[in-house]
């Protein structure tokens, strides 16, 4: 391999190692945020159809978390659809 080859390509390593430790970080940073931020959350007593609540229990623990998160993301939605 040609010197003037060998160089370019450790340049390029080297641009490219640079941008994956800034976003590295940036993760990092991002994941601590998250990580401090606890949503404000409230118990209520709500009535699902047996059928829905077995499809989110197979998924396994968690499955209230993926309920709130299912419903959240269809509030999302119909916000976006009226302009809120």
């Amino acid at each position: 391999m040609k010197r003037t080859t060998r160089v370019k390509k450790s340049r390029k390593i080297g641009r490219l190692r640079a941008s994956a430790e800034q976003s590295g970080a940036e993760a990092r940073e991002g994941a601590q945020a998250r990580r401090f931020y606890k949503p404000l959350k409230k118990r209520v007593t709500l009535r699902l159809d047996a059928d829905v609540l077995a499809w989110f229990q197979r998924r396994g623990r968690g499955y209230q978390t993926r309920i709130n998160r299912a419903l959240g993301a269809w509030v999302r939605e119909q916000k976006k659809k009226s302009g809120e």
